[in-house]
């Protein structure tokens, strides 16, 4: 019979191990000595004590899971409580025990971070979709639409809850976006189909403008051009590429008139320069007929001088009120000595001045020898009024006698 501390060989060949509870058959050997059937079992133990080692370094190192890990757990239980090793297999159950207790601290830690990571998931997934359904009233299409689609690969990012409450999340989330979607769709089909009203629009407005470039009538066409391109503005834009060749098309039919144009206005602002010049020499010639000292001849100088000067045509606009003003201040002067010749060679108009003088005369006489007889009376005031009365006859009388003068005496 051979034994050792943890175990013994009886002379039948059957191995037991010492535990706790007293001794357990481990098996039996019959090919050898007892010693190698305690070395057999001991190596049998030594096998458990690595696995069980290797088994606690995953636990404390990886991220093993607690039901995999119990797994394990349990098969090595089983090999120790069958006794097929020899050694202290106490020990071992203890380690196991604290590896039991180990997994399920660990389990609970990680239960524990996982309601954390699923209550922070959850306010995550509440403030996407709160931020998904704001965007979703967006105007912004370019910037909610990229919005958006980040959201999403952050939704992707997240981890899933329960089946119930990821579902109704990702329904209003995915909502959000559809609505989002089909305003969006809904406003470009708008501006689409306002787009291509203005392209029609545009095209007519076109179609007129390059019917009108070839035209002469400037001043009529260029007004005309003008409400062109405010009926251009409001029309809105259309498609791009028809918007760019739409407007080059406009732009060059104003382009081809408005060239045209100022070559005409250049030749005749180039003639209006010299019709003003020529202008210019009739006033002064006219400015030396006054002042008039022969009307016949000053009037017969100025007809010549006017026909002359209508036939000149147009000067510049700001030039002409100046020039014209000179010819009128010459027209207006022997005009003056025309109605100063009237009135003296007119008799209706000298007897009229005569008989006036002749009357105010009479009432400035009479109006004296009053004043006189009054006085000698001793009635001054009645004077006093007479001889006021006396001051604006006797104005009247010397207006009187001067435009008497006008007629030659």
């Amino acid at each position: 019979m051979s034994s050792d501390p943890w175990g013994r060989v009886d002379e039948t060949g059957t191995v037991y191990v010492r535990t706790a509870e007293g001794e357990k058959v481990v098996g039996s050997w019959q090919a050898g000595t007892p010693e190698e059937a305690l070395a057999y079992f001991e190596r049998k133990y030594e096998g458990l004590v690595v696995e069980i080692g290797l088994l606690e370094r995953r636990v404390r190192t990886t991220d093993l899971s607690a039901k995999d890990a119990q797994t394990a757990i349990d098969h090595l239980r089983t090999q120790v409580e069958e006794h097929h090793a020899v050694g202290d297999l106490g020990a071992l159950r203890v380690r196991l025990d604290k590896l039991v207790a180990t997994v399920d601290s660990r389990r609970e830690e990680r239960k524990v971070q996982k309601a954390k990571q699923t209550d922070e998931a959850r306010a995550a997934k509440d403030a996407l979709v709160a931020e998904a359904e704001q965007l979703a009233q967006s105007d912004q299409w370019r910037s909610a639409g990229e919005r958006l689609r980040a959201l999403v690969d952050t939704w992707k990012g997240l981890p899933r809850l329960d089946r119930k409450s990821d579902d109704e999340l990702w329904h209003r989330f995915s909502h959000a976006r559809s609505a989002f979607s089909k305003r969006r769709k809904a406003h470009f089909a708008s501006l689409d189909a306002q787009r291509e009203d203005a392209r029609k629009v545009k095209e007519r407005l076109v179609a007129e403008a390059e019917s009108l470039s070839k035209s002469t009538d400037w001043g009529p066409t260029a007004a005309r051009y003008r409400e062109l391109m405010a009926d251009w503005k409001a029309a809105g834009r259309a498609q791009r590429e028809a918007e760019d060749d739409l407007w080059n098309r406009f732009r060059g039919a104003q382009d081809v008139f408005f060239a045209a144009r100022g070559e005409v206005f250049a030749e005749r602002d180039a003639e209006q320069v010299e019709n003003l010049k020529l202008k210019e020499e009739l006033a002064e010639e006219a400015e030396k007929l006054v002042p008039v000292t022969d009307l016949k001849a000053a009037r017969a100088a100025f007809r010549s001088i006017n026909e002359r000067w209508e036939a000149i045509g147009h000067v510049p606009r700001d030039a002409r009120p100046k020039v014209e003003g000179r010819m009128h201040a010459v027209e207006r002067a022997i005009q003056e000595a025309e109605e100063g010749e009237w009135r003296r060679t007119n008799p209706e108009a000298r007897a009229r001045a005569a008989g006036l003088t002749g009357q105010l005369q009479a009432a400035v006489d009479k109006l004296r020898e009053q004043i006189d007889a009054a006085r000698a009376a001793g009635n001054n005031a009645k004077a006093d009024k007479l001889a006021r009365e006396l001051e604006g006859r006797q104005a009247l009388l010397d207006q009187a006698l001067k435009g008497l003068e006008e007629f030659g005496g």
